[in-house]
């Protein structure tokens, strides 16, 4: 019975998220076209991520190490263990952000339009996507938007999760650009939301983030980048000890 009534308040998130979603279509879809109103674009992105799990019995709190300067941009890195992540992190970033995730969520009517416009999306199997994905992410960049890029490129089928190792292709965008990086641990979404192929489902709780001191990376040279990895790796990992 305790199986279904998970199974059950994992449909009825995903519903919320459909209904929330058409009920801002009309917004989003006119946030979408143009570039300079992407912030506004990102305000119901964070709608959407809210309000379904509200009514879920889903809510966050979010503890900083220190105050973040949102009018900086930077590289944002959260470990990944849970489809509740996307929920968690436009919450967490402020502004002009967007994610840089697997070109899967193309296919999703919920993210699609957000993934044909403002995110990138990536096939993380093909180098040649890779490259354009991080391209474009680079000129976004530039232009002053920030990445929320998971670092290790995927959710793994652990449970309880391990943190997996990282891809460097954040870090050398962070030190190319001369951006700092906020390294966030997602504690405990996995226990709140979760999928390995086999068990699924989701509960009430409430979502406990980390958000790291920003790693600044003016002493970085372009080769130091697996120096880089590691310090936000164990950032990331001493986060998933934190005594909330």
């Amino acid at each position: 019975m305790k199986q279904i009534l998970k199974h059950t308040l994992r449909y009825w998130h995903l519903a919320m998220v459909g209904v929330i979603y058409v009920l801002t279509l009309p917004f989003v879809y006119l946030f979408s076209r143009h570039k300079r109103t992407y912030p506004q674009l990102n305000f119901f992105r964070k709608i959407c991520a809210f309000v379904p799990s509200a009514l879920t019995g889903v809510f966050y709190k979010i503890d900083y190490e220190v105050p973040i300067d949102w009018s900086r941009n930077y590289i944002i890195c959260p470990n990944h263990a849970s489809n509740l992540d996307i929920f968690a992190m436009s919450l967490v970033a402020k502004g002009n952000f967007f994610f840089l995730g697997k070109d899967e969520l193309l296919r999703n009517p919920a993210t699609r339009l957000f993934f044909q416009t403002i995110d990138v999306p990536v096939n993380r199997d093909s180098k040649m996507s890779s490259f354009r994905a991080f391209k474009k992410a680079s000129e976004r960049l530039a232009n002053g938007m920030t990445p929320i890029i998971f670092p290790e490129g995927k959710i793994g089928t652990e449970y309880p999760p391990i943190l997996h190792e990282f891809k460097n292709g954040p870090f050398k965008l962070a030190i190319e650009h001369q951006v700092a990086i906020i390294p966030v641990t997602l504690k405990n979404n996995w226990k709140i939301w979760w999928d390995d192929g086999i068990k699924y489902g989701c509960k009430p709780g409430v979502s406990h983030i980390c958000v790291h001191k920003p790693i600044e990376v003016s002493e970085f040279s372009i080769k130091d980048d697996e120096l880089l990895k590691n310090l936000v790796y164990e950032k990331i990992k001493a986060g998933l000890d934190y005594k909330f």
